[in-house]
């Protein structure tokens, strides 16, 4: 494990999309995103067509985060790049997208708070990668793969739009909300009440005069509002918190929360079906998972497994929320053999 970047087997190429759908977007958020495609070895020696797995990052991740590099552990794309490389995986386009706000994520929803990144994704990146790379263009060939809100897209992108994704891989995904973000209402409300007299308005005055310094408990208060300017924003931009200065549940709101909360799409019949549509879900999760998302992740598998349809994999490892791209090229690897089988 070099502590510098290691030779590559296959290429990647960045490119600049100026996206029509992000363009004037309620945070004034760049339409213009780099989009990272990673081609196999040998793609450039023939004109074959291969499928192609698109990858969803974290919250707070951007596409420059990718080669971040640290002590004892490879980046994924050099992962990825050492498992085609050995020859013994079907290959694939990988494209990375990017999805980042002023918030540190998007959800990859369609939100008038946020902006419309679920329809930047299918409507945009997909025919714009089918038209420049040589992918096979069907979703049959086509799968979607991230951890944590990376896997939340991952999980419920396929279910939205069925014809553009067949397949997906989620590592700890966003799911079960009531244990996920629910036990985090009241931590939240007193952080609020403590440090900004309850008011968001009164956090993102005092962040921004601390740009560049902001601590661990500013960015959980950040975050927890780009989830909810994803979920539960009005027509007008307006964002809706679903707990109260007390920390308890404001009930309507939380449940629009609910509502996009891939347990419970499960239970709806059109996302069901379109479940059963799919060809291959992966699903796994660290079992000291910090947010209980190992927890969320077996209750989206027994759900998906009730309803039958896929080829499923389900895994629980040992291991927390973070240090876990290891887990990314397993993955990958089982997508690329159940796309071309």
């Amino acid at each position: 494990m070099l502590p510098w970047r290691a030779d590559l087997a296959g290429r990647f190429e960045e490119s600049q999309f100026d996206s029509e759908l992000l363009r004037g977007n309620p945070l004034g958020d760049p339409s213009e995103r780099p989009v990272l495609v990673y081609l196999p070895p040998g793609y450039d020696a023939d004109q074959q067509r291969y499928p192609s797995i698109y990858v969803a990052m974290g919250y707070t991740g951007h596409l420059g985060m990718w080669f971040n590099r640290t002590p004892f552990r490879q980046p994924y794309p050099e992962l990825l790049d050492a498992m085609f490389a050995g020859g013994d995986v079907p290959p694939a386009i990988v494209v990375f997208v990017d999805a980042w706000t002023k918030y540190g994520g998007s959800q990859y929803l369609d939100s008038p708070g946020t902006g419309q990144y679920h329809s930047y994704l299918c409507e945009e990146i997909v025919p714009w990668v089918d038209a420049t790379y040589r992918t096979i263009a069907d979703r049959d060939h086509r799968a979607i793969t991230g951890k944590s809100s990376g896997g939340y897209a991952a999980m419920v992108t396929p279910l939205l739009r069925p014809d553009v994704f067949g397949a997906l891989a989620t590592h700890a995904g966003d799911a079960s909300f009531e244990l996920c973000y629910r036990p985090g209402f009241p931590v939240l409300a007193k952080q609020l009440r403590d440090r900004y007299d309850g008011s968001y308005e009164k956090f993102f005055a005092d962040a921004e005069q601390r740009a560049g310094q902001l601590l661990r408990q500013d960015l959980e208060v950040l975050e927890f509002y780009g989830y909810a300017s994803a979920y539960s924003a009005e027509p007008d931009g307006t964002v809706l918190l679903p707990f109260d200065e007390l920390g308890e549940v404001v009930p309507a709101v939380w449940e629009r929360w609910l509502a996009l909360d891939p347990v419970a799409m499960l239970g709806q019949p059109q996302y069901a079906d379109a479940l059963r549509s799919l060809r291959a879900v992966w699903i796994d999760a660290g079992k000291q998972d910090e947010y209980h998302l190992d927890l969320g992740a077996t209750a989206f598998h027994r759900a998906a497994h009730e309803l039958g349809g896929p080829q499923l994999h389900f895994e629980l490892f040992e291991g927390t929320h973070g240090g876990i791209e290891y887990r990314y090229p397993l993955a990958v690897r089982w997508l690329c053999e159940q796309l071309t089988g």
